[in-house]
């Protein structure tokens, strides 16, 4: 059979399951009002929780840094390691309490590389089974043994780093520090205590965790922190530079060493160009205000707050999540696809996530909430939410 035949026949069975995914083409960057196909919605799907992708003085630094130049030119270890780079990773090492830090193109290629470079034939990479799937793939691409463990269940944890142990390899435990698609947190400190036990390297990914929690005294570190973890307990803390920051690119953070041997071995690293230099700034100049502004994560988390507590006024039944990511599981494809369009109807834009994104079953609508939502916006939200799905009940009645 041909290559157009295949692909034709692989696509149509994409839609023939509800499955296939649509690009939505915005007019720019989204507050929480987007252009969207020539059509102004609230939006509901964004991974930007501070507002700060929008922000004019995060805007005017990042146009500051593009007289840089448009591009790094080059690959970090040639001559595409600009200073803004070195005041960027500083930045992001002081943020996160750890002494060093490396900055990535992509978060997909900060965990594949540092997975990569860890660990290989010979090792073991153990794996929650709801990990992002850029830590799937990283476990996959290695060569080391890959196992898995049901999500967050620590007694099935404890058995696999068991059967990781009879073996003479290095063991790496990769986690999410907030699950994407279930905004719930790992169970860090008990993760890191039994990696401790069985002489295991944890690695958190901290996505969805960096920028918007932290503790008093590093409050935008993310999950580890609040989870009270140093360095020492999880030495290898990936995040991302595209959610809370509201920019690109990504960053491994830890010790001088780990960040030394990354330089030398992680090779999504070595064979790309480097970072833009207006990404750098743009970045610097948020994580700084970051910093500076906590009235930023307070609003957030009073969105968060009101949401809850408005939906179950409304009856609304969303999965635990004391996160930005407030998903509202509805398991069948075609509902998700039919609510998804209704609230688009009325001016809502959330996503909706289906297989093979999530497990066959747990389709859903993945809310995620910014700082720069209002309370009207939440309301008007719901309140949307609220008639498609009598509208669905009274279709399936």
């Amino acid at each position: 059979m041909n290559l157009q035949t295949t692909l034709r026949r692989r696509l149509a069975r994409r839609r023939e399951r509800d499955l296939y995914r649509e690009l939505k083409t915005l007019a720019a960057a989204p507050g929480p009002v987007a252009q969207v196909d020539g059509r102004e919605l609230i939006a509901f799907s964004s991974n930007d929780y501070l507002g700060l992708a929008t922000h004019p003085a995060v805007i005017a630094a990042q146009q500051a840094g593009a007289e840089l130049g448009a591009g790094a030119t080059a690959s970090h270890l040639v001559n595409g390691h600009l200073q803004i780079h070195e005041k960027l990773q500083d930045k992001i090492a002081e943020a996160t309490g750890r002494e060093a830090a490396l900055v990535f193109s992509s978060g997909y290629m900060a965990n594949v590389g540092t997975i990569g470079a860890l660990v290989g034939r010979g090792d073991t990479v153990i794996s929650d089974k709801l990990n992002h799937a850029s830590l799937i793939d990283g476990a996959r691409l290695c060569g080391a043994a890959s196992l898995r463990f049901a999500h967050s269940d620590l007694g099935a944890l404890e058995r696999q780093l068991q059967r990781a142990a009879k073996s003479d390899g290095n063991i790496l435990v990769a986690v999410d520090g907030v699950y994407s698609m279930d905004g719930d947190c790992a169970p860090l400190a008990e993760i890191a205590a039994l990696c401790r036990h069985y002489d295991a390297w944890l690695m958190v990914d901290e996505a969805h965790g960096f920028g918007v929690m932290g503790s008093e005294r590093l409050p935008i570190a993310g999950s580890v922190a609040a989870a009270g973890l140093a360095q020492d307990d999880a030495p290898v803390m990936m995040g991302t530079l595209g959610k809370a920051v509201g920019n690109a690119g990504a960053f491994i953070a830890g010790s001088r060493a780990l960040i030394d041997y990354l330089v030398q071995f992680a090779r999504p690293y070595i064979y790309t160009t480097g970072m833009p230099p207006a990404v750098a700034a743009g970045s610097l100049a948020a994580i700084e205000r970051m910093q500076r502004e906590p009235r930023h994560r307070e609003r957030l988390a009073d969105n968060i707050r009101y949401l809850r507590d408005r939906a179950a006024q409304l009856a609304l039944p969303l999965a635990e999540s004391a996160s930005a990511i407030q998903p509202l599981l509805l398991g069948c494809e075609k509902t998700v696809m039919a609510v998804a369009a209704a609230l688009q109807q009325r001016g809502f834009l959330v996503g909706a996530i289906r297989p093979p994104t999530v497990p066959g079953g747990t389709a859903r609508l993945r809310i995620t909430l910014s700082a720069a939502h209002s309370q009207d916006q939440i309301n008007g939200l719901l309140e949307a939410l609220a008639e498609a799905l009598r509208a669905q009940r009274a279709v399936g009645a």
